[in-house]
């Protein structure tokens, strides 16, 4: 490998460990997003104390993307089913960003 060849290299290896560095906490947010649910979905029997019990885990989660309103409480078969989705947008350079679309559910 030439000594061009290992510059290149190098720097997309960085590029991309950047690029991770950036994703990284918006899938830990995502992961904590979905232990929240099941939490209140455990916590709760209507979709207030769903929501309530939501709002109060991400408040000690320190998530910021999603709060209890956006939250979609469905009742099916008598089983109720807690999800969510949003987006989150990551700028990168200039005028180029990042889009990431998140959703979850206590469906199995």
């Amino acid at each position: 490998m030439s000594l061009v060849g290992l510059i290149v290299t190098l720097a997309m290896l960085a590029l991309l460990v950047l690029l991770g560095f950036k994703i990284l906490p918006t899938y830990i947010e995502y992961r904590a997003i979905s232990t929240a649910i099941v939490a209140a979905k455990a916590a709760g029997g209507t979709a207030r104390e769903i929501r309530s019990a939501f709002d109060k885990n991400a408040s000690a989660s320190y998530i910021e993307s999603i709060s209890g309103k956006d939250l979609v409480i469905d009742s099916d078969g008598g089983q109720i089913e807690v999800s969510f989705a949003y987006e989150k947008k990551i700028a990168l350079v200039g005028p180029a960003s990042l889009l990431l679309d998140y959703a979850g559910s206590t469906a199995k």
